[in-house]
């Protein structure tokens, strides 16, 4: 955007400043040469939540593949970051332990009896794949109970200091959950920049008893629970998601289809008792001319909800392993996840890993004062004040909690011209596939009606400041159709 240095640009120079002051300070200065070197990395994302929220099916989900979890030994919390690579590959830290990788029939197998006894608290694991290409996956220790006395090197910190993203895993985002939520919004950096976390309700098939319409059960409630005041101002959105069902669809296999197929050949009257529970699902009793091996590898890969909702697939039109593949990960909430991850997060990657340093630099600034520092802060403050990719993230934040008070279709267009639904010029004027002169058209028209709303005397000073933001992001877009090629 136009009239002041590029956010990323401005913090790299804060951080330089602060080389200079902690220069004789080697664990200081290597924190911040280790921000800086950040800035070249892909999106740290963590997926974190309580004990048995989902993790880490959530991000095998994620990868296509069953990478996680890598087995720890007992009492280690271990950080398990999974980054692309050309072959498999991990080391264990801090003693930078390699460790023998090899695949399986299912995706990946890791000796850990290599690190034993030493302390591990990271573990990097490589691994080919597309999903990695432009964000690096943290598969954390469960956060604990708020309930739980914790001590001051809590999991919870040391994920909201080490990663850009958060995925924050809950069954239904009871009080416990949100005192994270709170956490991750203390400081000065993230209140002014309240945008990096995503709520996913995990699971969500159990909904209800995991009924047949527990996963459209789920994305109601997902809705509310960002309407709720409590939820919405401390996340970006909230999403439901069934990490197995989403799982299953991304490595179904043949003979997993064919059981399924067989199962959905069988009358109704006679197969849909069995498929109330488990325990009847397993039975000597079983009508249809499937083993009970396989029945089991099917709950395993499904779960009782997820084999009825493949069932009914079946029957209603998805006859191909392809087809009820695509068709389960589409029901599972994963699409909308990785579409929101992907607009809200890796589409403004730079400016969230300056969000990440600007708080690092404000920690290192508050735990090691010393002469010079009120200079670095005064910058700090600055930053987070002048720059425009900020002020678009609060504002987006805003609109999103129905702050602001413009009308629905108003509202709608401000999200979309900050890059609610993409930061890239044509997601911000809503078209798809225009062209240049349509772009140049609907910009000219946006820009003029937002300068008209920024200077109506009628409207609260709050509306106008926040017309004011659109105007500089409608600017931004006519600038870089400036510079198109």
């Amino acid at each position: 955007m136009t009239g002041s240095p590029p956010l990323g640009q401005s913090v790299r120079a804060l951080l330089t400043n602060a080389l200079e002051l902690y220069h004789d300070s080697p664990a200081t200065a290597g924190q911040l040469h280790h921000q800086l070197s950040r800035f070249e990395e892909p999106l740290r994302v963590a997926v974190t939540g309580p004990w048995r929220s989902g993790k880490s099916t959530l991000v095998n989900a994620l990868m296509g593949e069953q990478v996680a979890p890598v087995e720890v030994p007992d009492g280690q919390q271990v950080f398990t970051w999974y980054q692309d690579g050309s072959a498999p590959h991990a080391v264990a830290y801090p003693a930078g332990y390699e460790l023998p990788v090899s695949r399986t029939a299912d995706g990946m197998s890791v000796d850990v009896r290599r690190w034993q006894p030493a302390p591990v608290n990271d573990l990097v694991v490589t691994w080919p794949t597309r999903t990695l290409r432009h964000t690096t996956l943290v598969d954390t220790p469960a956060v604990p109970d708020a309930g739980v006395e914790a001590p001051p090197t809590a999991v919870a910190d040391m994920i909201l200091r080490d990663v850009d993203v958060v995925l924050y895993l809950t069954r239904d985002a009871r009080d416990t959950d949100l005192h994270f939520l709170q956490r991750a919004q203390a400081g000065l950096v993230a209140r002014a920049a309240p945008v990096n976390l995503l709520l996913v309700l995990s699971r969500a098939d159990e909904l209800g008893g995991g009924r047949l319409d527990a996963l459209i059960a789920a994305r109601q409630l997902a809705r509310r629970q960002h309407r709720d005041p409590r939820v919405g101002s401390l996340c970006l959105g909230v999403v439901a998601v069934s990490g197995l069902v989403a799982l299953a669809g991304r490595v179904l296999g043949e003979p997993d289809f064919a059981a399924l197929a067989t199962l959905a050949a069988t009358p109704r009257a006679e197969l849909d008792g069995f498929l109330l529970s488990t325990d009847r699902f397993i039975g000597q009793q079983f009508p249809a001319p499937v083993a009970v091996e396989a029945r089991r590898a099917l709950l395993d890969r499904l779960g009782i909800f997820g084999v009825r909702l493949a069932v009914t697939l079946i029957r209603t039109g998805s006859d191909s392993r392809a087809a009820l593949a695509a068709e389960l990960v589409r029901r599972s909430g994963l699409t909308d996840l990785r579409e929101a991850v992907a607009r809200c997060f890796v589409d403004r990657r730079e400016v969230l890993q300056a969000r990440s340093a600007l708080a690092a630099l404000e920690s290192i600034l508050h735990t090691d004062p010393r002469p010079g520092v009120e200079r670095l802060s005064a910058g700090l403050e600055h930053v987070l004040t002048t720059s425009h990719d900020l002020r678009e993230l609060r504002l987006l934040a805003w609109l999103r909690l129905h702050r602001v008070g413009f009308d629905g279709d108003l509202a709608a267009e401000a999200r979309r011209l900050v890059g609610e639904n993409g930061t890239g010029v044509a997601a911000r004027l809503g078209v798809d596939r225009p062209t240049t002169a349509e772009l140049w058209r609907l910009s000219a028209d946006a820009l003029a009606r937002w300068r008209e709303l920024a200077d109506d005397p009628v409207l609260r000073l709050d509306q106008r400041r926040a017309a004011q933001v659109v105007v500089r992001s409608c600017e931004g877009i006519q600038a870089r159709l400036r510079h198109r090629p």
